[in-house]
């Protein structure tokens, strides 16, 4: 029987608490995930692509069945190049749903060999972004909850850096 490959990309940067409850709640559909994180990305990224895949790998490294990876150029192309046939992406709002539906549409007019499939946030993390994340620590704001502990030391390192 084929093995049942999803591909969830996104900018991690950070990762979230959201984010993986996403990964979680995908592997009970899923045999396995793949974290692809986007080189091409536009968002002015806090963290290097190296050190996001760090903290990715060292959070899920308990995880066999979720693999991290990176990729350039139309996602479409890298599910097709990882024998993937779904995209996952998470929606926290309605706001989130009509920029995804675009690309979703986008997505199947190239290829109508992968789907998407939206995952609604569990309610926990219906508010939580890698954004606001970033701010709030930005500012000494507590993050305890929203990312895991790795994750929350690196951000006070980062901004520590940022304002030595």
């Amino acid at each position: 029987m084929p093995r049942k490959i999803a591909v969830y990309p996104g900018s991690f940067d950070p990762i979230t608490y959201g984010h993986l409850d996403i990964i979680d709640r995908g592997l009970k559909i899923f045999d396995s995930i793949i974290v692809a994180v986007a080189r091409n990305s536009a968002k002015n990224a806090l963290f290097t692509i190296d050190e996001r895949l760090e903290l990715l790998q060292k959070v899920l490294a308990d995880n066999p069945r979720a693999r991290v990876d990176t990729f350039d150029g139309l996602l479409v192309d890298y599910v097709l190049s990882q024998q993937a046939s779904v995209i996952i992406r998470g929606l926290r709002a309605i706001s989130d749903f009509e920029y995804e539906f675009q690309i979703a549409q986008m997505n199947r007019s190239i290829s109508q060999e992968v789907e998407t499939l939206f995952m609604m946030t569990s309610v926990p993390f219906g508010y939580l972004s890698s954004s606001i994340v970033k701010e709030v620590s930005s500012l000494n704001g507590p993050i305890e909850g929203l990312v895991p502990p790795l994750v929350r030391d690196a951000l006070k390192r980062k901004f520590q850096e940022r304002s030595a």
